[in-house]
């Protein structure tokens, strides 16, 4: 399943490039689409399995996780250092 990950900052989609969590492939980075954010302008898209799932943030850089289902994004992690 296809995943994409927004940011608060440039470092925080590089700094998740190289520490992915456990399942995560095909991992890139790309320009966020507008219709999920603003805030730095990178994104992380990513492939993992249909149980994929991302509690907690630890490095406190994600904003959202988003998996692309039928076309249309779910949401399935939402920060809540807004």
């Amino acid at each position: 399943m296809k995943y994409i990950a927004t940011f608060y900052s440039h470092f925080g989609a590089i700094r998740f490039k190289r520490e992915a969590p456990e399942g995560v492939t095909d991992i890139e980075l790309r320009p966020v689409p507008r219709d999920l954010s603003s805030s730095c302008g990178t994104s992380v898209s990513f492939e993992a399995g249909e149980s994929f799932t991302f509690t907690e943030d630890p490095t406190e850089e994600i904003e959202q996780i988003v998996a692309i289902i039928d076309g249309e994004y779910r949401t399935i992690f939402e920060s809540t250092n807004k």
